[in-house]
């Protein structure tokens, strides 16, 4: 069964708005943030999706318990954000449109904060916010049939990944799978996602504007709960993802430096032979000598194997050191 929801005039022009902007960011060279703004927006996705449900840890801390600095906060924030590291470090790893493996991230991100994290709920739950029960989760015996559907429309409806992305956000949450943690596990299932629509999402920091406007992001899930449709919450979260692309369009548009044109190139190559023409066919905004620069450093940093002499010179990526 299809989850209900309506493609409103709205959602069609908020999907044409971020169709828009990814074609915007390929031709800017975004779709691969570099390195330290792809380590930055992590952090900011952990410490924001955590803050929603009442971490207190910042971005400072955070950052300083990566680099294994002493950090003064409550134990269970701690470790809820060590959970969320070790989750969002191996994203590449989960299959999206599978239960197991929804169950698998979800015992690495609840792991010592609940009894049997990963188990799929088997009791009825009722969710409580400011002393007042806000929504009556379905059954515990209707959880799995429940979510094998949702599975079932994720891959298999024609319905354009972006808007799927949403409705399964809204609906995780309706079907409240887990007795915890539910949150921000359909956070991060959205992000996987969406990261099959463009790459460029992996590393977006959504969570920090779903968390600035946490009252509006309540209010949709609860106006599409008296709906009985999830089309409000559709409208909210693509308003999300279209401000997201922007502040990234507008802050994050930077001169990409000689490392970033090469890990981008290496996604796009793979390990085949190139030539430095067919580096700077990629790289249509820099000269010739830029692009010769290019390949001769990421030679010298062992990142390329050369072939050949002038003309006849050719390229390979050599294989990440284990």
């Amino acid at each position: 069964m299809k989850p209900p929801y309506e493609v409103t005039g709205r959602v069609l022009k908020l999907i044409a708005s971020i169709s828009e902007q990814i074609g915007e960011i390929k031709a800017a060279k975004l779709i691969k943030p570099p390195t330290e703004l792809r380590k930055r927006n992590r952090i900011k996705t952990i410490q924001s999706s955590l803050e929603i449900e009442g971490n207190t840890m910042n971005i400072q801390q955070i950052t300083d318990l990566i680099n294994d600095k002493r950090v003064l906060a409550p134990k269970k924030d701690i470790l809820e954000v060590k959970n969320a590291l070790q989750v969002y470090s191996i994203l590449n790893t989960f299959e999206v449109f599978k239960t197991d493996s929804l169950c698998e991230a979800h015992k690495i991100l609840m792991k010592g904060l609940m009894d049997r994290p990963g188990q799929l709920r088997k009791t009825s739950v009722g969710i409580v916010k400011d002393e007042d029960l806000t929504h009556i989760a379905p059954p515990g015996d209707m959880v799995y049939p429940l979510l094998q559907n949702l599975f079932d429309y994720l891959k298999n409806d024609d319905d354009l990944l972006l808007i799927k992305s949403c409705v399964f956000h809204y609906e995780f949450k309706f079907i409240h799978p887990f007795l915890d943690g539910n949150g921000r596990m359909g956070r991060l299932w959205q992000t996987l996602i969406l990261r099959r629509y463009s790459p460029v999402f992996e590393f977006l920091p959504i969570e920090t504007l779903v968390k600035e406007r946490q009252k509006d992001y309540y209010g949709a899930l609860s106006k599409s709960d008296s709906q009985g449709s999830s089309t409000s919450f559709v409208e909210f979260m693509l308003e999300i993802l279209h401000l997201a692309l922007e502040d990234l369009l507008l802050t994050q548009n930077l001169t990409v430096k000689d490392m970033d044109r090469i890990d981008l190139f290496r996604s796009i190559i793979g390990n085949k032979e190139f030539s430095r023409q067919e580096y700077l066919r990629h790289n249509k905004g820099i000269s010739p000598p830029t692009a010769s620069r290019d390949l001769k450093n990421a030679v010298g940093s062992g990142i390329l194997s050369k072939f050949g002499d002038k003309r006849l010179t050719r390229y390979r990526f050599n294989l990440p050191k284990s």
